[in-house]
């Protein structure tokens, strides 16, 4: 049998389970792996062979996936690397994963590597001379195939893309200005732990290097029509960005009390308009304990992703410096003014102007309205929002983000969204068929025009919105609540509405405000009266100096919105997964609505409903018929579903996925 597994989310492996013939000595699962290499297609070629006595069968004969055992990955390290690129490789690996022993032959995702962790290990792998993309990650099984492909970094031609000058807006820029947004208080913040050792000057210093380095530090807007401009590098007077405040003897609650008021003060302090994209809060503790360091930076420099390159060079920076060093960052492929760019010149491209009948095509059948009347920009802003707050069991959560997505090689966000679909139709009254139209968030590096470039150091805000539409079906509810079957069908069908939105749905924003042809069509559409936002996980802190501070392990890095911003969506859903209480996960969701529009009653009903769902597809899940491939997982055969189905129970190929 063959399956797709995910045992990690994300994380998405082809494992084979094979059972010796009789008369047999057994089998070297290795071996039997390589032997596979050398005659099939890379896509068809296992991650994995687990050999086992006998294949765990259903009542009815059918493979019970839910008893294959996971296959246990080991380092394959004790080979030594072969050339310098390999042993580069393994290095790089070993220091971004904390590992002791890589070898060429791991992979990298088999060693605890993620999505974001392949957009990191392509920008050391840059800085280290190697020219990789994260791409290359996911396409390589082995570190010494991922050598193989790496090319030379060629000489930086640094003046031709140093990010200083004008900056055209993105589509989410244009968006917050087109609604009346404001640019005050649109701020990210982040409260690191700092060693005892540090002092204002090293600090200043350490900030210099990444501001000169970083282009978006440097932004400066002008103009009603918020005109951006990068200044050239040695231009911001960086000392005067960092403020010290004394925190010697404190304790929790005064230094709580200050922590609080010094937030708001550096808030305030933060204006795009003078150029001053951020500021430094230094809280010192004295030199026998580790000290506080707040960073409050506008949301036009950094995102969530940004955040990660930006913590990890001023951990550098700082080492540097206190060793009496000049800090040197690594080297940024991309600039974000040629990001910026990139994206006015994509929009006018026939490929791209082609995706408008899909866009506009989402909104040819009638959505019922939700709450008591329609949204008003005037009325209902950001000071006039309520929300409520929920979580899932730790049982719930690990389903929904690892043994859910495998079963039917989907992902976390395609769940969420199946479910939420599910809650709407369920708490509409009378309208159960309507389809659900939604509004999706993402961190925006992805897609084939972010493949083409080196993003994997650049700062910025890169979040890219579109609608979705989800159309669960005729559901048999009283099966669904059952946790029977309909519970697989409604996945299936919502996980291929989602895999057919083009080029995971940055188009929308490119059409609908950089494009002047296509942009009215677009600009005419109602907005979906849903949002939803994954954020994915957050790791909380831990106890290492210029990591989060223990006390920051609640906080999402988000500031408060100014109040007079008009909310986008009569409901907004966020959800992210943290660490719980008892070392677990715990998947949480933010309902945010503007107060008279939607009732906590009515908010809190939905939200439950949801909950609901969710655990379903958690019961589901662990059934013995649970999970399949669709037909999206089949890109070289043209397959339907019915006949994919048939092969499942023909030749107990489950979740097949041709990448």
């Amino acid at each position: 049998a063959v399956v797709v597994r995910e045992d990690r989310p994300g994380d998405k492996r082809l494992v084979a389970y094979v059972v010796p013939a009789d008369g047999t000595r057994g089998v070297d699962p290795a071996q039997l792996r390589a032997h596979a290499a050398d005659r099939l297609p890379e896509y068809m070629v296992p991650a994995a062979v687990v050999a086992m006595d006998e294949l765990p069968l259903t009542a009815n004969g059918k493979l019970d996936r839910t008893a294959l055992p996971a296959p246990v990955f080991r380092s394959a390290g004790t080979a030594a690397p072969r050339t310098p690129q390999e042993e580069q490789l393994c290095r790089l690996v070993a220091d971004l994963l904390g590992l002791d022993d890589v070898g060429p032959q791991d992979n990298f995702f088999e060693l605890g590597g993620d999505s974001i962790g392949s957009i990191q290990l392509a920008g050391r792998s840059r800085a280290a001379g190697l020219e990789l993309t994260p791409k290359d990650v996911f396409r390589t099984r082995t570190l010494a195939q991922l050598a193989a492909v790496a090319g030379t970094v060629a000489a930086p031609s640094d003046a031709a893309d140093d990010g200083v000058g004008e900056v055209p807006l993105t589509p989410v820029a244009h968006d917050l200005r087109a609604r009346g947004g404001s640019l005050d208080g649109l701020l990210q913040s982040a409260l690191l732990q700092v060693p005892p050792a540090l002092t204002e000057t090293g600090l200043t210093t350490a900030l210099e290097a990444l501001v000169d380095h970083h282009d978006v530090l440097r932004l400066e807007v002008t103009g009603a029509d918020w005109r951006l401009r990068v200044r050239p590098a040695g231009s911001v007077p960086v000392a005067d960005r960092v403020r010290r405040v004394d925190v010697a003897g404190l304790d929790d609650a005064s230094l709580r009390a200050v922590l609080a008021k010094e937030a708001v003060a550096a808030g305030e302090r933060v204006g795009p308009g003078d150029g001053v994209m951020f500021q430094a809060v230094w809280f010192d503790a004295g030199d026998e304990a580790s000290g506080r360091l707040l960073l409050t930076v506008h949301h036009l420099a950094v995102d969530g992703v940004s955040w990660r390159i930006l913590m990890d060079d001023l951990r550098t920076a700082w080492t540097e410096a206190e060793a009496g060093r000049t800090p040197r960052p690594d080297r940024v492929g991309t600039s974000f003014r040629r990001w910026a760019t990139t994206l006015t010149e994509e929009a006018v491209t026939p490929s791209r102007t082609s995706e408008l009948g899909f866009w506009t095509g989402l909104h040819d059948r009638p959505v019922p309205r939700l709450g008591a009347r329609d949204l008003d920009p005037a009325r209902d802003t950001t000071a006039t929002a309520r929300s409520l707050t929920l979580s899932l069991p730790a049982p719930v959560t690990e389903a929904v983000l690892a043994r859910v997505p495998a079963a039917y090689n989907a992902g976390v966000d395609d769940v969420l969204l199946a479910a939420l679909a599910l809650a709407v139709r369920a708490c509409r009254d009378g309208q159960q068929h309507a389809p659900v139209l939604v509004e999706v968030e993402g961190h925006g590096r992805h897609g084939e025009l972010a493949d083409r470039l080196d993003l994997s150091r650049t700062l910025g805000w890169f979040t890219s919105v579109h609608p979705v539409r989800i159309d669960p079906g005729p559901v048999d509810w009283t099966d669904l609540w059952q946790a029977g079957p309909a519970v697989g069908e409604v996945l299936k069908r919502a996980k291929e509405q989602l895999r057919a939105v083009p080029d995971e749905g940055i188009g929308h924003g490119l059409l609908r405000y950089l494009n002047p042809d296509t942009g009215p069509a677009l600009a005419a559409l109602p907005t979906p009266q849903i949002g939803f936002n994954y954020l994915g996980r957050f790791q909380g802190s831990g106890a290492a100096d210029w990591g989060l501070a223990p006390e920051a392990a609640g906080e999402d890095g988000a500031g408060a919105p100014p109040g007079a911003m008009p909310l986008r969506n009569p409901l907004t859903v966020n959800a992210t997964t943290r660490p719980s209480a008892n070392g677990g996960a715990e998947l949480r969701a933010v309902w945010t609505w503007p107060d008279g529009l939607l009732t906590e009653t009515d908010v809190a009903a939905l939200a439950d409903t949801w909950v609901r769902a969710l655990t379903v597809m958690a019961r589901h899940v662990g059934r013995a018929d649970a999970g399949g491939a669709t037909v999206s997982d089949f890109d070289l055969v043209d397959l339907d579903q019915d006949e994919i189905e048939v092969f499942e129970d023909e030749f107990m190929f489950e979740d097949g996925d041709e990448e």
